[in-house]
């Protein structure tokens, strides 16, 4: 207890000699000088109806990341499709096996087209991601993947069948 409290102590009379403190660089409220007035734009804002939305740049931000690159592919086979109905619409449960192990950030990836939306299809393809380095095959219970997604009743609208692609194969489930 005296050594934590001399310790205590000491740094707080050696902060306390710290002077230049106020007109340090690291000091949070020196980081931004005193404002000074700017020219008003030219451009009149009255009639532009996005004049609060900001412009985009781009990487222009200090914590600005550039788009990740999406690196997934589709699952090697697509074992189980399972729709379990709920009082919002249904799950869609999804179980493959992949290609090898250690398989991640498994989703259901919507596919988009006139051609489903008209014949009331909504289809999917199941995607993994794996590590760079390489891994085991292993055996096929532990490369066994599984991935669920809900579904509103709204997008169910119209929906007579229900297809999640996978690499080898793509199964099939139809409304009663």
């Amino acid at each position: 207890m005296q050594k934590t409290l001399s310790v205590l102590l000491v740094a707080t009379l050696t902060l306390s000699a710290c002077s230049g403190w106020r007109e340090s660089r690291v000091n949070p409220t020196n980081w931004f000088g005193s404002s000074t007035p700017a020219p008003a734009p030219t451009q009149t804002l009255a009639n532009d109806p996005n004049a609060l939305v900001p412009q985009q740049r781009e990487g222009a931000g200090l914590f600005s990341r550039p788009d990740p690159v999406d690196n997934s592919v589709a699952i090697a086979r697509v074992d189980e499709l399972r729709i379990d109905p709920t009082p919002g619409g249904a799950i869609i449960l999804v179980t493959g096996v992949a290609a090898r192990q250690g398989a991640y950030d498994a989703r259901l990836v919507r596919i988009e087209s006139e051609e489903n939306q008209k014949n009331g299809v909504l289809e999917y393809t199941f995607r993994v991601s794996y590590p760079a380095t390489a891994t085991n095959q292993g055996s096929e219970r532990s490369r066994q993947v599984l991935d669920a997604i809900n579904v509103s009743q709204d997008d169910l609208q119209g929906i007579r069948l229900v297809r999640v692609v996978g690499q080898e194969n793509a199964l099939e489930s139809r409304r009663r």
